[in-house]
């Protein structure tokens, strides 16, 4: 990556709802992170929970969507067409709160620049977004907007008595703040709406620097499982959210017909109920599919429980897999796409919209559905899962083509344009010697 002076070293402070996990928007802060690392800079974050450095992270409870008054707060105010007078006084009474806090956050890390990863996009907590809004008219500190999922693209948000709010901050139509999506179809759909520019930048990993390869550790993987050498794994690398086609997987396990073909699920949930997983649980039953929910062995980082029993990475799950599904009817971009592809794994993916405008001209080689399954698309994954020339030649295939349009290059390009325009160099000190 290329190297930033001291003059023009700059102090970026990620704001967000949640920064930890394993989730889309904190695997792309992180990604970020480590790209505005290398140029010289130095990071930060400020959000409701932070897996990240203490000395360089400063945590707002008010900040997480999952804090009571925010929960409190979004019951009342989607799903309805008209909020109670309390609610709204309550929202302002949490705005104040939080953007005294943003305001010391600034002054504490001496932050030139913030980056809202998300928190101005979808209205997780409607607070936070106003808090960010308004403390970046008061303070005139740069302001990068992230968007990663705009609430239009949610049916749970349409609904709402908090169109004024949607309007102000979610997303925030200002020029002070330069804004940036993760899909062609989300920033020109952002300029339609608000009149503003809206730079791209996909989903990307580090393409560069192939992943370490598997070790004992990682081997273990599938002995936690309870599978055996002669297990086909599957690996469903997603949460369990409806918009994840997940009985699409389903389906295509039952329809190879391999009883050691076994369909693992690494994430729970989430944050959007439990209805879609206890559906996809009895589908399972119906289907006689074995499924596998391998959360409780995931982890950020490698770790050991109390109890002696190991806990494994995602990367983990990713060596010691056999095949990928990746059957979402929609997506924001495509981070477990990219990580199979990184991981060098095949791939079954369905054609979500994204994927035919953004990713699929770059000239992947995977095996698609078109919405649903069909005997042929059955059939190309037996016969990649049987025969490793064309296995190889399929993900060798992929990586280059990722490393071509998906790297962190591609991404620090467009953030060295970005900081250009957000952060101009101080002016050279004049020569007192000259006239």
């Amino acid at each position: 990556m290329s190297g930033t002076s001291l003059r023009d070293s700059r102090r970026i402070g990620f704001v967000s709802t949640r920064i930890g996990g394993t989730d889309g928007v904190t695997l792309e802060i992180r990604k970020w992170a480590e790209i505005l690392e290398g140029m010289g800079h130095t990071c930060f974050y400020i959000a409701g929970q932070c897996d990240f450095a203490p000395e360089r992270s400063m945590v707002i409870p008010e900040a997480h969507f999952k804090h009571p008054t925010i929960e409190w707060i979004n019951r009342l105010c989607f799903g309805l067409t008209h909020r109670n007078p309390d609610v709204t006084a309550e929202i302002h009474e949490m705005r104040w709160f939080i953007k005294e806090k943003l305001h010391t956050a600034i002054k504490r890390f001496a932050l030139d620049l913030l980056i809202a990863e998300n928190c101005v996009t979808i209205p997780m907590n409607l607070p936070l977004g106003l808090a960010i809004v308004e403390t970046v008219m008061e303070s005139g500190i740069a302001c990068i907007a992230h968007h990663h999922d705009f609430f239009w693209e949610r049916e749970r948000f349409l609904v709402n008595a908090v169109d004024d709010y949607l309007r102000a901050a979610f997303p925030p139509p200002l020029t002070q703040i330069q804004h940036v999506a993760i899909n062609s179809q989300a920033a020109q759909e952002f300029s339609r709406r608000t009149g503003l520019h809206c730079r791209m930048i996909p989903n990307i990993m580090d393409f560069e620097h192939a992943p370490e390869p598997p070790d004992n550790y990682s081997r273990e993987f599938r002995a936690a499982l309870g599978l055996t050498a002669k297990d086909i794994l599957v690996l469903q690398p997603t949460r369990i959210v409806q918009r994840k086609g997940i009985e699409h997987s389903l389906e295509l396990v039952r329809r190879l017909e391999d009883p050691h073909v076994k369909l693992v699920i690494t994430h729970t949930s989430g944050d959007e109920g439990e209805r879609y997983s206890e559906r996809v649980l009895m589908y399972a039953e119906l289907m006689g599919v074995e499924v596998i929910l391998a959360a409780p062995w995931i982890a950020n980082e490698r770790e050991t429980t109390l109890d002696g029993k190991h806990r494994f990475t995602i990367a983990d799950a990713y060596h010691q897999a056999d095949f990928v599904t990746y059957a979402s009817t929609y997506e924001g971009f495509g981070n477990a796409f990219l990580e199979a592809v990184y991981y060098r794994k095949p791939i079954m993916c369905n054609r979500y919209s994204i994927y035919r405008t953004d990713i699929e001209p770059c000239g992947f080689d995977t095996i698609l559905m078109d919405g649903f399954l069909t005997d042929k698309v059955v059939d190309q994954v037996r016969l990649v899962l049987r025969d490793e020339d064309r296995r190889q030649r399929m993900v060798e295939h992929n990586y280059n083509v990722a490393k071509r349009f998906f790297s962190y290059h591609r991404a620090e390009t467009e953030l060295s344009a970005m900081l250009s325009t957000a952060l101009p160099s101080d002016p050279l000190p004049s020569d007192p010697g000259s006239t």
